[in-house]
Protein backbone atom coordinates (compact mmCIF):
# COMPACT_ATOMS: atom_id res chain seq x y z
CA UNK A 1 0.00 0.00 0.00
CA UNK A 2 1.71 3.63 -1.29
CA UNK A 3 1.95 5.84 1.81
CA UNK A 4 -0.12 8.64 0.02
CA UNK A 5 -3.27 6.64 -0.79
CA UNK A 6 -5.97 6.81 1.58
CA UNK A 7 -8.05 4.53 4.04
CA UNK A 8 -11.50 5.76 4.65
CA UNK A 9 -12.09 2.35 6.58
CA UNK A 10 -14.08 2.69 9.14
CA UNK A 11 -15.08 6.24 8.32
CA UNK A 12 -18.36 7.46 7.08
CA UNK A 13 -18.38 9.35 3.75
CA UNK A 14 -21.23 12.06 4.13
CA UNK A 15 -22.67 13.35 0.79
CA UNK A 16 -22.40 16.85 -0.41
CA UNK A 17 -25.63 18.74 -1.05
CA UNK A 18 -25.90 18.77 -5.09
CA UNK A 19 -24.32 15.55 -5.00
CA UNK A 20 -25.76 14.11 -8.98
CA UNK A 21 -25.58 10.68 -8.29
CA UNK A 22 -29.75 10.02 -6.86
CA UNK A 23 -28.55 7.04 -4.89
CA UNK A 24 -26.17 8.64 -2.81
CA UNK A 25 -27.52 12.10 -2.61
CA UNK A 26 -28.33 13.10 1.37
CA UNK A 27 -26.71 9.37 2.06
CA UNK A 28 -24.09 8.89 5.16
CA UNK A 29 -21.90 6.01 4.17
CA UNK A 30 -20.38 3.58 7.08
CA UNK A 31 -16.68 1.79 4.81
CA UNK A 32 -16.38 -1.44 5.54
CA UNK A 33 -13.40 -1.90 3.17
CA UNK A 34 -11.12 0.90 1.33
CA UNK A 35 -7.95 -0.80 -0.44
CA UNK A 36 -6.15 -0.66 -3.76
CA UNK A 37 -9.08 -2.79 -5.14
CA UNK A 38 -11.55 -0.44 -4.25
CA UNK A 39 -13.69 0.52 -1.79
CA UNK A 40 -17.33 -1.26 0.21
CA UNK A 41 -19.63 0.55 1.79
CA UNK A 42 -23.32 0.60 3.63
CA UNK A 43 -25.74 3.58 3.42
CA UNK A 44 -26.74 3.82 7.16
CA UNK A 45 -29.77 6.64 6.60
CA UNK A 46 -32.02 5.64 3.61
CA UNK A 47 -34.74 2.97 5.14
CA UNK A 48 -36.70 1.33 2.49
CA UNK A 49 -40.25 0.27 3.33
CA UNK A 50 -39.41 -3.75 4.07
CA UNK A 51 -38.97 -4.32 8.07
CA UNK A 52 -36.53 -6.75 9.78
CA UNK A 53 -39.67 -8.68 10.41
CA UNK A 54 -41.02 -9.21 6.95
CA UNK A 55 -37.29 -9.84 5.99
CA UNK A 56 -37.17 -12.87 8.32
CA UNK A 57 -40.24 -13.48 7.10
CA UNK A 58 -39.34 -13.90 3.24
CA UNK A 59 -36.39 -16.35 4.42
CA UNK A 60 -38.65 -17.68 6.64
CA UNK A 61 -37.03 -17.40 10.00
CA UNK A 62 -39.01 -16.47 13.05
CA UNK A 63 -37.56 -13.35 14.94
CA UNK A 64 -39.57 -13.57 18.18
CA UNK A 65 -37.81 -9.71 19.22
CA UNK A 66 -40.68 -7.39 18.65
CA UNK A 67 -38.59 -4.50 18.64
CA UNK A 68 -35.51 -5.77 16.01
CA UNK A 69 -39.08 -6.82 13.64
CA UNK A 70 -40.38 -3.43 13.77
CA UNK A 71 -37.41 -1.55 12.47
CA UNK A 72 -36.83 -0.70 9.01
CA UNK A 73 -34.18 -2.33 6.48
CA UNK A 74 -32.11 -0.36 4.94
CA UNK A 75 -30.63 0.87 0.90
CA UNK A 76 -27.10 -0.07 1.46
CA UNK A 77 -26.09 0.98 -1.84
CA UNK A 78 -27.26 -0.07 -5.26
CA UNK A 79 -25.00 -3.32 -5.81
CA UNK A 80 -26.61 -6.15 -5.31
CA UNK A 81 -30.11 -5.18 -3.78
CA UNK A 82 -31.51 -8.27 -3.22
CA UNK A 83 -28.56 -9.83 -1.02
CA UNK A 84 -28.67 -8.87 3.37
CA UNK A 85 -25.96 -7.20 5.04
CA UNK A 86 -25.99 -7.20 8.57
CA UNK A 87 -23.66 -4.44 10.27
CA UNK A 88 -23.18 -4.89 13.77
CA UNK A 89 -21.39 -4.34 17.22
CA UNK A 90 -17.98 -6.49 16.73
CA UNK A 91 -19.15 -9.48 19.21
CA UNK A 92 -15.51 -10.06 20.57
CA UNK A 93 -11.44 -10.27 20.16
CA UNK A 94 -11.45 -13.83 18.21
CA UNK A 95 -15.01 -13.18 15.75
CA UNK A 96 -15.31 -15.80 14.01
CA UNK A 97 -18.84 -15.94 15.15
CA UNK A 98 -20.11 -16.46 11.44
CA UNK A 99 -19.64 -17.83 8.01
CA UNK A 100 -19.22 -14.89 6.21
CA UNK A 101 -17.88 -11.83 8.72
CA UNK A 102 -15.64 -8.94 7.54
CA UNK A 103 -13.84 -7.05 10.96
CA UNK A 104 -13.58 -3.91 10.09
CA UNK A 105 -10.30 -2.68 11.15
CA UNK A 106 -11.21 -0.42 14.72
CA UNK A 107 -14.46 -0.74 14.08
CA UNK A 108 -17.64 -3.27 13.52
CA UNK A 109 -18.43 -6.33 11.53
CA UNK A 110 -20.55 -7.12 8.66
CA UNK A 111 -22.21 -10.43 8.14
CA UNK A 112 -23.41 -11.36 5.19
CA UNK A 113 -23.68 -15.29 5.68
CA UNK A 114 -27.55 -16.67 6.50
CA UNK A 115 -25.99 -17.77 10.20
CA UNK A 116 -26.27 -14.47 11.68
CA UNK A 117 -29.91 -14.30 11.52
CA UNK A 118 -30.81 -17.78 12.18
CA UNK A 119 -28.83 -16.62 15.71
CA UNK A 120 -30.61 -13.79 16.09
CA UNK A 121 -34.17 -16.05 15.22
CA UNK A 122 -33.35 -17.89 18.20
CA UNK A 123 -32.57 -14.60 20.44
CA UNK A 124 -29.17 -14.84 20.36
CA UNK A 125 -26.57 -12.77 17.94
CA UNK A 126 -25.87 -9.14 18.32
CA UNK A 127 -27.64 -6.69 20.09
CA UNK A 128 -26.83 -3.72 17.88
CA UNK A 129 -27.07 -4.18 14.39
CA UNK A 130 -28.31 -2.72 11.04
CA UNK A 131 -29.80 -4.57 8.16
CA UNK A 132 -29.56 -2.99 4.95
CA UNK A 133 -30.15 -4.44 1.49
CA UNK A 134 -27.47 -3.96 -1.23
CA UNK A 135 -24.09 -2.15 -0.74
CA UNK A 136 -22.36 0.63 -1.76
CA UNK A 137 -18.50 -0.27 -4.27
CA UNK A 138 -16.18 1.69 -6.12
CA UNK A 139 -13.37 0.47 -8.34
CA UNK A 140 -9.90 1.47 -7.49
CA UNK A 141 -9.65 5.21 -7.57
CA UNK A 142 -13.17 5.69 -8.14
CA UNK A 143 -14.12 6.89 -4.79
CA UNK A 144 -10.89 8.97 -4.28
CA UNK A 145 -12.13 10.54 -7.83
CA UNK A 146 -15.51 11.56 -6.30
CA UNK A 147 -13.54 13.04 -3.27
CA UNK A 148 -11.24 15.26 -4.95
CA UNK A 149 -14.23 16.49 -6.85
CA UNK A 150 -15.98 17.35 -3.47
CA UNK A 151 -18.57 15.06 -3.92
CA UNK A 152 -18.18 13.67 -0.45
CA UNK A 153 -17.11 14.62 3.29
CA UNK A 154 -15.09 12.09 5.71
CA UNK A 155 -15.22 11.58 8.84
CA UNK A 156 -14.54 8.83 11.84
CA UNK A 157 -17.37 7.11 12.24
CA UNK A 158 -19.29 6.92 15.43
CA UNK A 159 -21.15 3.41 16.11
CA UNK A 160 -23.46 5.95 18.36
CA UNK A 161 -24.64 7.40 15.03
CA UNK A 162 -25.66 4.22 13.51
CA UNK A 163 -27.30 2.43 16.20
CA UNK A 164 -28.91 5.14 18.41
CA UNK A 165 -29.55 7.91 16.54
CA UNK A 166 -33.01 8.73 14.59
CA UNK A 167 -32.63 7.92 11.33
CA UNK A 168 -33.75 11.24 10.30
CA UNK A 169 -31.35 12.79 11.97
CA UNK A 170 -27.78 10.81 11.14
CA UNK A 171 -27.01 13.22 8.28
CA UNK A 172 -26.80 15.69 10.32
CA UNK A 173 -25.00 14.27 13.42
CA UNK A 174 -22.66 12.52 10.80
CA UNK A 175 -21.84 16.35 9.87
CA UNK A 176 -21.45 17.24 13.34
CA UNK A 177 -18.79 15.26 14.07
CA UNK A 178 -16.86 17.33 11.23
CA UNK A 179 -18.14 20.56 13.09
CA UNK A 180 -20.09 21.17 10.24
CA UNK A 181 -24.25 22.72 10.19
CA UNK A 182 -25.77 21.43 7.33
CA UNK A 183 -27.46 24.88 6.58
CA UNK A 184 -23.56 26.22 6.02
CA UNK A 185 -23.23 23.81 3.33
CA UNK A 186 -24.07 25.07 -0.61
CA UNK A 187 -24.66 23.13 -3.43
CA UNK A 188 -22.37 26.05 -5.81
CA UNK A 189 -19.20 25.98 -5.82
CA UNK A 190 -17.25 29.16 -5.33
CA UNK A 191 -19.95 31.71 -4.65
CA UNK A 192 -19.93 33.66 -0.82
Amino acid sequence: MSKDRIDLTNQFLIAMPGMADDAFAGSVVYMCEHNEKGALGLVINKPISLTVGHLFEKVELALPDEDLAGRPVFYGGPVQTERGFVLHERLDEQGGHYNATLAIPGGLEMTTSRDVLEALSHGAGPRKLLVTLGYSGWAAGQLEEEIGRNGWLTVDATPEIIFETPVEQRYERALGLLGIDPRMLSTEAGHA
